[in-house]
């Protein structure tokens, strides 16, 4: 097998250092070192049984895949860093986990928390400095929203950071409710019956991205996180909540889980359960000869430049 190169921190000088060759990742937290419940380990092998599932059915991870985890400091992407350094140690193929953080330099951002944390568990990890917020309020009027431009400029900053990484796999922490709210933020706004996928190749060809979180539920991952006491990164340090589109939708999602905790299962599953001869789609389904229209692969376009990219308007997918 090919050795790998070592993993790279770029600090904010811009000059490259190697990192030291970290211990074998236990995905412990080190801050909890108190005896599991029985109910925190049945939670813990759930999701772990999860994730595997979701990347057996997709085939997200194969042999000798090097995958970098963005970790955002968030519960979801703690909960998939962990699940795929326990899934690494047991997996019938090799693959490698390297944790990335994109440090867009936001007010108040705690530079030292990921970083820290990632050397207690023993992680290979790498941290991406670039002062993209001040790009974001060069462009964007004082008082409007950013969220769009923002996810965009990480985006594009994270496939850049693959590519000198040599990563063949990027790892989201969209779970099961992201999932669903996406699909009613298109459906509802957009007039489309789209969502996340759990494989996404980037329009160039040149990126995978995938959600391995995606037969677990953001319930589960909130417990989780919880209970093994992850050091959260505080959410809105930009300034702005949430945006008013999402928050409807994730008001209206928990509402129905108090009136129905089945109906959000029953909205992912009928993802899976595509039937195109009963919608009204003419590109699937021919409705004169009843069958079903097979459909090209989509062309590859040629990755534009940054400053090309970027556009206040975006898809509710955005990452």
């Amino acid at each position: 097998m090919t050795s790998i190169p070592p993993i790279r921190i770029i600090p904010v000088s811009g000059d490259p250092e190697e990192l030291a060759a970290a211990p074998q990742a236990s995905g412990e937290n080190p801050a909890g070192k108190r005896k599991k419940s029985v109910s925190q380990k049945k939670l813990e092998k759930r999701i772990v049984r999860l994730v595997g599932k979701a990347i057996g059915d997709f085939r997200m991870i194969e042999e000798g895949d090097r995958i970098g985890v963005a970790v955002s400091g968030g519960k979801d992407s703690y909960v998939l860093l962990d699940a795929l350094l326990q899934l690494q140690r047991r997996a019938p193929v090799h693959f490698d986990v390297i944790a990335v953080n994109i440090d867009m330099n936001l007010p108040g951002f705690p530079h030292d928390l990921l970083p820290d944390y990632f050397r207690s568990i023993g992680v290979p990890f790498h941290i991406e400095r670039q002062d993209a917020y001040a790009t974001i309020k060069r462009i964007i009027p004082s008082g409007e929203h950013i969220c769009s431009l923002c996810s965009r400029l990480r985006r594009g900053i994270l496939y850049s950071t693959a590519d000198r990484l040599g990563l063949t796999k990027i790892a989201l922490g969209h779970q099961m409710d992201d999932m669903v709210s996406t699909l009613l933020l298109n459906m509802f706004y957009s007039g489309q019956l789209k969502s996340m996928p759990p494989v996404l190749r980037s329009d160039d060809g040149k990126h995978v991205v995938i959600r391995p979180l995606a037969y677990v539920h953001e319930s589960d991952t909130r417990k989780l996180a919880k209970l093994r006491g992850y050091p959260l990164v505080p959410k809105n340090l930009c300034g702005f909540a949430e945006n008013r589109c999402r928050h409807e939708i994730k008001m209206m999602m928990a509402e129905w889980a108090r009136k129905d905790p089945e109906r959000m299962h029953n909205i992912f599953k009928s993802m899976t359960k595509v039937a195109p001869s009963h919608l009204l789609d003419r590109s699937l389904w021919d409705f004169h000869d009843f069958k079903s229209i097979s459909q090209p692969p989509r062309p590859l376009k040629h990755r534009k430049r940054e400053s090309q990219r970027l556009s206040p308007a975006g898809s509710p997918e955005d990452y």
